[in-house]
């Protein structure tokens, strides 16, 4: 089964990306990848908001090189085209649900009206 793809969005779509999104990066023979795929399942499962782009990294992969990817798997959480965060190899869903409601709250923060 093939999670990851190749070629990835190009930076400028994802800047154009408007909501959150969860990008990963990552290999399918990772074995961290593979450890933390059930964990991001759940968390969006609570969060039924956040699409998931699946990225194949690599050297020369433009978009791993974007964000600056160094390790795998890592889940960078965007809102509107921004990165607020950013997750290497979680090994915890409460690391990840943290991350998420921190981005989430931002985002709420940002839309209220002020005064």
């Amino acid at each position: 089964m093939t999670f990851y793809r190749n070629p990835g969005p190009a930076a400028e779509e994802i800047a154009r990306w408007r909501g959150p999104l969860v990008l990963e990066f990552g290999v399918e023979d990772c074995p961290y990848c593979q450890r933390a795929r059930p964990l991001m399942a759940q968390a969006l499962a609570r969060y039924p908001g956040w699409p998931l782009v699946q990225v194949e990294d690599g050297r020369g992969r433009p978009l791993g090189r974007a964000f600056q990817v160094r390790q795998w798997p890592t889940f960078v959480l965007l809102q509107d085209g921004r990165e607020q965060a950013r997750l290497v190899r979680p090994e915890a869903l409460e690391l990840i649900l943290q991350a998420m409601e921190r981005v989430s709250t931002l985002t709420e923060a940002s839309q209220s009206p002020h005064e």
